[in-house]
């Protein structure tokens, strides 16, 4: 049974709770580690991310906080790294490599934040969402080489706001084609793709990333996965960790922990 969970947010960015109430709660449960994961900073969007001067600030507590929970829990203090980060990570004791934005005429558009933006990629690559999935995921393909990541981030979040096939079919071959070019290129590096439950956490997705299809993608090509909460708020730590862990297993993942 999986007692870590390495992908936690905190007031630092766009979480909820403070850093020592989210190590309480998983002391409570019994859990072995804990990574925190601030979102890296983004000059371009400052509203979910950490501050260049909270960022410091986030290694500073994080780090004091080892020291006074170390006989009961590990803790570590990473970072979620965006790729188009224009700051750098370092200092850290992992990094998650994540792609939320598409760069397009020098514009940043979110993929995962709301229909309007959705729509507004779509548009800008010439009302072509499969061109719009092509260009993400030429992204994601690159992700660990640009953010040097230890954990491959929710691999397909663009389709967080697709819940039932509202912008695109996730069995279209052009789709399918992006994303198998993608992991292919991903597990040259040996990282894990997490298997992230943000999305299910928060009532959007019905199954975490990456989906099914792509999962079974990664067992039979020998790729492993991570378990990850994207926890914004303590209660979600480990949210069905048991069942998906169960899950992989059955797929014939291979799951690891840091």
């Amino acid at each position: 049974m999986i007692l870590s969970d390495f992908h936690v947010h905190t007031r630092y960015c766009d979480g909820k709770n403070s850093p020592e109430e989210i190590i309480i709660e998983a002391i409570s449960r019994g859990m072995k580690k804990l990574g925190f994961s601030g979102h890296s900073y983004t000059s371009f969007d400052e509203e979910p991310c950490m501050s260049v001067t909270g960022t410091e600030r986030y290694k500073e507590e994080i780090n004091a906080l080892k020291e006074k929970y170390a006989s009961q829990i590990k803790i570590f203090c990473g970072t979620e790294q965006d790729y188009y980060s224009d700051f750098p990570a370092e200092g850290f004791d992992y990094i998650i490599g994540s792609v939320h934005y598409v760069l397009i005429d020098g514009e940043y558009i979110c993929v995962e934040h709301t229909d309007e933006i959705f729509t507004r990629l779509i548009h800008v690559c010439h009302d072509d969402v499969y061109e719009a999935a092509e260009k993400y995921f030429a992204t994601v393909a690159d992700v660990v080489r640009k953010t040097n990541a230890d954990i491959i981030g929710h691999f397909d979040v663009i389709t967080r706001l697709n819940r039932g096939s509202k912008f695109f079919d996730e069995n279209n071959p052009r789709y399918v084609a992006a994303w198998t070019s993608a992991i292919d290129e991903l597990l040259k590096t040996g990282k894990p793709f997490e298997i992230n439950m943000g999305g299910v956490a928060r009532g959007y997705k019905d199954f975490p990333y990456p989906s099914r299809p792509m999962l079974k993608y990664i067992a039979e090509h020998g790729g492993s996965v991570i378990l990850s909460s994207d926890a914004h708020v303590k209660e979600n730590l480990m949210y069905k960790f048991a069942e998906y862990e169960e899950l992989a297993l059955s797929m014939g993942l291979k799951v690891v922990e840091l």
